[in-house]
């Protein structure tokens, strides 16, 4: 069973979720929270496996609350919700630890679909939004001096970060560099690890924000 905690500050919303989501046999709701606080004490006594995060709430907002979570070092995967669709605030949301967003008004098969997807470790985001949010929220901005714990990596593990910001799956950065996909794996676990980045699409924001890669370059 895929265990979810649904936080929304509106009722009606959080009611509309359990009941897409209850009648999956796949998917049981074990928790409800009204604010970002709440949310991050329901993960902490819950450990559920997802958690929906409504990104607009008070007074602890989604971002506050995903930033809370991930830096509690849990195992919860956050999938952010939002009224507006691709904005400043989801691209804040996954900078926190979010490893994926949906619009509110989504249909229901993609919202079981986004559950099951980011439960099994994967993130929701394409390869072609990703560069959408890079492209619209770094690009414009004058690359930061790359941060110190960069001179931990090695050679390779550069180069698989370098991929990994193109938006290459491993199976992709297995075949770009003769190498296989157990060994990228360990490869991306390594640069996490050392970047004390949450996940994947943490690394590819780190990598434009810091000069790594750049829009529009090869």
């Amino acid at each position: 069973m895929i265990r979810v905690v649904v936080a929304d500050d509106q009722p009606v919303v959080r009611g509309g979720l359990r009941m897409i989501l209850e009648i999956e046999p796949d998917i049981e709701i074990v928790g409800e929270a009204s604010d970002g606080a709440a949310a991050v004490d329901a993960v902490a006594a819950l450990q559920p496996d997802v958690v929906l995060m409504d990104i607009s709430m008070a007074p602890v907002d989604g971002i506050e609350a995903t930033r809370r979570i991930a830096a509690a070092g849990s195992d919860t995967r956050v999938l952010v919700l939002t009224t507006y669709g691709l904005d400043e605030n989801v691209y804040d949301a996954l900078k926190a630890g979010a490893c994926g967003f949906l619009v509110k008004t989504d249909p229901p098969e993609r919202l079981v679909d986004a559950v099951r997807l980011v439960a099994q470790g994967d993130s929701l985001l394409a390869p072609e939004i990703t560069r959408r949010l890079i492209d619209r929220f770094v690009s414009g901005a004058h690359p930061s001096r790359p941060p110190s714990e960069l001179a931990e990596l090695t050679a390779r593990e550069l180069e698989v970060l370098k991929l990994l910001a193109r938006g290459r799956t491993n199976a992709a950065i297995a075949n770009e560099l003769y190498l296989s996909e157990g060994t990228v794996k360990t490869h991306v676990a390594r640069v996490l690890r050392k970047l004390a980045l949450h996940d994947r699409t943490q690394a590819v924001i780190y990598a434009y924000e810091h000069g790594i890669v750049h829009p529009g370059r090869s």
